[in-house]
């Protein structure tokens, strides 16, 4: 989808922008790449620059509740300085570096409900223009779709899936917000917990699996919530057993107990294997590993099960673009702001 906007601080007379991505879908810390259609107005214009910015749509927790808004968590220059002549056309491609937790958008082609754009700032002589939005799509890395799938196989259901302001401690997160998929339990597990929430933490040389089961509590004590991560290399990650590796992550976490052990590198089990953690101690770890295979549908099939009932798609399709307007209407007010 390409959006146009004019110039706004600049009239009638000023340049127009078009941005259009490359057909995706993006991988988390992969390239995004695309062109920068400009449109010259009725007199030359300077180019300060142009830039690229990624913003998404994140739930945020205050003592009056839940909200929504939209946070830029990227900016990328890809061009500038020089003079834009009267009506002429020029594009300018581009390719950039998306970061490493950039959030999972679909799997499989089917919707998970996560709103990602990426929006063209137009700086010219001095005056700013944000412009409008396109629809991001981003698909999972190998690791985590195979983690996913493997969840699905034990009979995890999607539910649904949001982006969390704030920071997990004891993980090297490093954007201001991640990712969580909530899952229906699978029947075997479906005692030990009412749901399970999956946060993935990329980085270059791995990534941090964060798993919070919402356990229900006993007769005489309420519910509770348990968490552990465990860190995953993406090498090799078509030759491991996922689904056996992942059940003795569950079974480990139904189980909740475990030695304390300290988190391992990418890739490497420390002293007591993957890592277990309280919420309320994080950074202390916990491991037993257990064996288990059970096969099932893939959590693809899951995610277009779960996604029919949910308001994230029509007729199997993203309609990304009206949320993403709504992105960019709150981001119409900042800028007024900035004005």
């Amino acid at each position: 989808m390409v959006f146009k906007r004019l110039l706004g601080s600049l009239g009638m007379g000023g340049p127009t922008v078009d941005t259009v991505l490359d057909p995706g879908p993006f991988l988390p810390g992969g390239s995004l790449t695309g062109q920068v259609h400009l449109q010259g107005g009725s007199a030359d214009f300077d180019i300060d620059h142009i830039t690229l910015e990624l913003v998404a749509r994140v739930e945020a927790e205050h003592e009056g509740g839940e909200s929504e808004g939209a946070v830029a968590f990227e900016r990328f220059t890809v061009a500038g300085g020089f003079r834009l002549t009267e009506g002429e056309q020029r594009a300018v491609p581009f390719t950039v570096a998306l970061p490493w937790e950039t959030p999972v958008t679909e799997l499989h082609g089917q919707p998970l409900g996560i709103v990602l754009g990426v929006r063209t700032e137009l700086a010219v002589a001095g005056a700013r223009d944000k412009g409008d939005l396109d629809p991001l799509t981003i698909g999972p890395l190998p690791v985590q779709e195979a983690i996913l799938e493997a969840l699905g196989q034990l009979g995890f259901g999607f539910k649904s899936a949001d982006l969390e302001y704030g920071h997990i401690g004891g993980t090297g997160q490093t954007l201001p917000f991640y990712q969580e998929i909530e899952l229906t339990p699978a029947p075997q597990y479906a005692h030990a917990m009412r749901e399970l929430e999956v946060t993935f933490l990329a980085g270059p040389g791995g990534m941090e699996v964060v798993l919070e089961a919402d356990k229900p509590g006993g007769f005489f004590s309420g519910g509770h919530d348990a968490l552990n991560r465990h860190a995953v290399s993406h090498e090799g990650a078509a030759h491991r057993d996922w689904s056996a590796v992942v059940d003795a992550w569950i079974r480990q976490l139904a189980a909740h107990r475990g030695h304390l052990a300290a988190p391992a590198p990418y890739g490497q089990p420390g002293p007591y294997g993957e890592g277990y953690a309280r919420k309320d101690d994080y950074g202390h770890h916990h491991s037993e590993h257990h064996d288990g295979h059970r096969s099932g549908p893939g959590m693809g099939t899951a995610v277009a099960a779960g996604a029919a009932g949910l308001a994230v798609g029509v007729a199997g399709g993203l309609v990304a673009a009206e949320v993403v307007d709504e992105i960019g209407d709150a981001f119409e007010d900042e800028g007024d702001e900035d004005a």
